[in-house]
């Protein structure tokens, strides 16, 4: 499963990360949210010790969205060596990201 990160915890756990880091960034009120929570979850231990996953609910988080622009949820991010690498918004197919996470695991 994925690894709910905080405002507080952004830094440490994603910008200092030896691994490339995929921020799924939602809320619990959000249908499509809740639909790729599951999908995001599998891809956490599909990748495991080759990509971190987590997650970061906005509602208690604001900071950080707020820094990187989100407008709209479901968004989900990559970085890699704390840089943004790549970014989805909305419901993205699961094949999508498992061919963004092989990528940036290489």
């Amino acid at each position: 499963m994925a690894d709910q990160i905080t405002d507080s915890t952004f830094d440490s756990v994603v910008l200092n990360s030896d691994l490339p880091v995929l921020l799924d960034f939602w809320a619990p009120w959000c249908g499509p949210c809740r639909a790729l929570g599951p999908v995001v979850d599998e891809l956490a231990k599909e990748f495991e010790g080759k990509v971190r996953v987590v997650k970061m609910n906005v509602d208690e988080n604001p900071a950080t969205p707020a820094k990187f622009g989100i407008r709209a949820i479901p968004t989900l991010i990559l970085f890699n060596k704390g840089e943004v690498v790549e970014q989805h918004t909305g419901a993205v197919a699961k094949p999508v990201l498992q061919e963004m996470l092989t990528k940036a695991a290489q």
